[in-house]
Parts: structure tokens; C-alpha cells; sequence
């Protein structure tokens, strides 16, 4: 896959680039596995805003997409579809029963290709199986997180993680932040690559693009008065004259926020350590 490039008509144009859908094979989604959802627009049940920036953009109808795929299922990939509700492809899967399923797409899935899940298939591409079934060193994607619950990470376009070793009944993992993480030898894996590996290097180019996409325009703190933000007012453009922070006046560089402690101990290195060892 390419990334498309437009002639510079505008000054927007210019450089602007969109992703290139010649592996998308049906511009239509199959009706029973596609859900209309209310726009929420950043708020949560009460209408406070919980996200900012977030309202508009187009309507969007979400793919049901299945991450918790039974073993012993042998599919076959019927149409590769877009998503507009996440950065991967999706794959228009039929099993053996004649039931469609909307599965994660990866970059060796083609037309007419057949997947197998369980701890029994074989160790190819795109086939889904426990970890204790996958060789060490494989590069895998939309992995579980608690065995049966279904896949929770490594999902987002052109991503992926690879398995380091096996020690007792759990994996070592190394995740795309550098992050290694452990994991139960139940939990399943998909092998291969997340397709739409060019996702990364679109450029907007233009502000009415985004609006489209449902993001709203943002304001630096520091063009703000002092009221409205911790780093707003001054004369010109001066600097904060202090860390940098939140509109709520919490630090905005360095501070940790990590709360979940249970998990710790699945962390055998950090994303942080990763980065500094590069």
C-alpha cells in the first residue's frame, strides 16, 4: 500500500496526502454486522465533557468487529473492507457453519485466503492460536489480555509485537512502545502484521479535514488569560516562567499517572527503560 499524493490546486493540497484504498475490495459493509451509534461528542451520560476537542464530523456506522474468535474455525476471507472506525482494515470473514464475522485485517490477508484458529493450526499467517503454540521470535498482533476475553492489544494499523520467550506459563512479549510484558500461555494471538502499515505517514493538510474526522479545534494555555489557564497571560509572547501544566494544574511533563498497581507485575520492562537503552 501507498500513500497518495494530490496535485498542489490549494495551498492545503499541497501537503496533503490520504491513504491508498486499492486493497479494499467492497465499498459496502454487510448490513448484519454493522451498528448505528448516537454521536456523543466527547460527553459522558450526564453531558459533561469528558474529552475535549471532540463533536461534528461525518456520520459513521460501527463495524462489529469479533476479537474473541472460537478455536477450531476455519474462515475464509470473502471481502477486505475500510473501517471508518479504526485505523486497521477489516476482513469479511465466512466460517465453515456459513456465518460472517468482521475480523481485524493483517498485510498477508488476500481475497479467497483460508484462517484456522485453536492451539491445532498450523503456524502460518493470520492463523489464530495460544501463545504456547506460537514459536518463539514471531511477530504477532491482537493479543488477549485474560484468556477467552478476547483481543485487546496490538490492534491499531501496521502494528505489531513479538514474542521473546516462554518461562513457566507465561510469555514475554515485547509490545510496539518497547514495553515487555508478560501474558498467560492461554491467551491467543493472531500471527502476522496489522495491515495499513502507510496509516502513519498520512498527512491531514488541512484544518476542514479534521473537522470532518469529529476533532474540534484546540487553544494553547499560553494564548489563554490567567484565568482560563496556568500558563495564560503575560505580556507578548512570553515564556510560562514555570513546568509546564495542565488546565487543571497538574503537570504536564514528567508526572506519573499511572494508577493501575495489580498490573506491575505483569511489566517486566517498561517503555520508558526501553527508550532510554536505544
Amino acid at each position: 500500500m501507498a500513500v497518495k499524493q494530490y496535485n498542489p490546486t490549494t495551498p492545503a493540497r499541497r501537503g496533503m496526502t490520504s491513504q491508498d484504498l486499492s486493497e479494499v475490495t467492497t465499498r459496502k459493509p454487510l448490513k448484519s454486522l454493522v451498528k448505528a451509534g448516537k454521536q456523543k461528542a466527547g460527553r459522558n451520560n450526564t453531558g459533561k465533557i469528558t474529552v475535549r476537542h471532540r463533536g461534528g464530523g461525518v456520520k459513521r456506522h460501527y463495524r462489529l468487529v469479533n476479537h474473541a474468535m472460537p478455536a477450531n474455525m476455519t474462515l475464509t476471507v470473502e471481502e477486505i473492507e475500510y473501517d471508518p472506525g479504526r485505523s486497521a482494515r477489516i476482513a469479511r470473514v465466512k466460517d465453515q457453519h456459513g456465518l460472517y464475522h468482521y475480523i481485524l485485517a493483517d498485510t498477508a490477508m488476500t481475497k479467497g485466503a483460508v484462517i484456522k484458529t485453536g492451539a491445532d493450526a498450523p503456524v502460518e499467517s493470520s492463523n489464530r492460536m495460544p501463545l504456547a503454540s506460537i514459536p518463539v521470535g514471531a511477530q504477532i498482533y491482537a493479543i488477549e489480555i485474560n484468556p477467552g476475553r478476547g483481543a485487546q492489544m496490538v490492534r491499531s494499523a501496521g502494528t505489531k509485537a513479538q514474542l521473546m520467550a516462554k518461562e513457566g506459563n507465561y510469555a514475554m512479549v515485547r509490545m510496539p512502545s518497547g514495553e515487555v510484558r508478560r501474558f498467560r500461555l492461554e491467551c491467543e494471538a493472531s500471527l502476522g502484521v496489522v495491515g495499513n502499515i502507510q496509516h502513519q505517514n498520512v498527512k491531514l493538510g488541512s484544518a476542514g479535514r479534521r473537522r470532518r474526522m469529529g476533532w474540534r479545534p484546540s487553544v494553547h494555555g499560553k494564548a489563554m488569560n490567567p484565568a482560563d489557564h496556568p500558563m495564560g497571560g503575560g505580556e507578548g509572547k512570553t515564556g510560562p516562567g514555570r513546568i509546564p501544566k495542565t488546565p487543571w494544574g497538574k503537570p504536564a511533563i514528567g508526572f506519573k499517572t499511572r494508577r493501575r498497581k495489580s498490573t506491575n507485575k505483569m511489566i517486566v520492562r517498561s517503555r520508558h527503560e526501553a527508550k532510554r537503552k536505544r
